[in-house]
C-alpha cells in the first residue's frame, strides 16, 4: 500500500522548502497531494515567481487525518503565518497529531504553525536560526533536521533535501531514503 503525504500551500512558502519534498517524495513513489489552504488553486511563493497550482484546497479535502500518513508544511513568510492563521489547517494538524500521523515543518513553521497548537510542546524540534526565541514550548537543538516521534522538523531552505530525504526514510524505509539520496546525489 502506497504512504499518502499531504502538501499544504499558503501564499508565500518558501520555494524550495514546498517543491524539494514534493519532487523527493514522488521519486520514492509516495503519493503526494498540494493543496491550497485558500479557497483558490493557485499559490504564489515567497518572492512570487513560482505559482504552483494545487491539486486541490483543504476546504475541499477536510480535515480528516484518515487519508494522510503525513502532512507537510513549509516555512517562510507570510506563508507560515498564513497557515498558522487558517482555522482548517490548525483542526489537520490536531487531527495529524491525535492519530499519530507524520507532522513535518521546516523554518519558520515548527515555532509559527505547531507551536500554538502545543504539537512541539515536550518535543525536540529545530528551525529557522532565532525562531526559537519566540517559543518557550519544546527543547529547540541546532541540528539540521531534528526527529522526536512523529514530528520531523528542519532548519530552512539549505536543509530541504535532507528533510525530505528524513521523511522518506520515516514513511518507506532507510533503503529507499538511501536510494533516492543516492540518485540526487545528497
Amino acid at each position: 500500500m502506497n504512504k499518502k503525504a499531504l502538501v499544504l500551500l499558503a501564499d508565500g512558502f518558501e520555494d524550495v522548502e514546498a517543491i524539494t519534498p514534493i519532487d523527493y517524495l514522488c521519486r520514492a513513489g509516495i503519493e503526494v497531494t498540494t493543496a491550497s489552504i485558500s479557497g483558490s488553486l493557485t499559490v504564489t511563493s515567497r518572492w512570487g515567481k513560482i505559482k504552483l497550482i494545487a491539486d486541490t484546497t483543504l476546504a475541499d479535502l477536510g480535515v480528516q487525518a484518515d487519508n494522510w500518513d503525513a502532512v507537510i508544511i513549509p516555512g517562510g513568510l507570510p506563508g507560515a503565518e498564513n497557515l498558522a492563521a487558517s482555522r482548517e489547517t490548525g483542526e489537520l494538524l490536531k487531527n495529524m497529531a491525535i492519530s499519530g500521523k507524520f507532522i513535518c515543518a521546516i523554518c519558520a513553521s515548527p515555532v509559527i504553525v505547531l507551536a500554538p497548537l502545543g504539537l512541539i510542546s515536550g518535543k525536540k524540534y529545530t528551525c529557522y536560526p532565532g525562531f526559537e526565541e519566540k517559543c518557550s514550548l519544546g527543547t529547540h537543538f541546532p541540528d539540521r533536521v531534528v526527529i522526536d516521534g512523529s514530528i520531523i522538523t528542519s532548519k530552512s531552505a539549505g536543509t530541504a533535501g535532507e528533510w525530505a530525504i528524513s521523511i522518506i526514510k520515516a514513511l518507506v524505509d532507510e533503503t529507499e531514503s538511501e536510494k533516492i539520496a543516492k540518485t540526487i546525489l545528497i
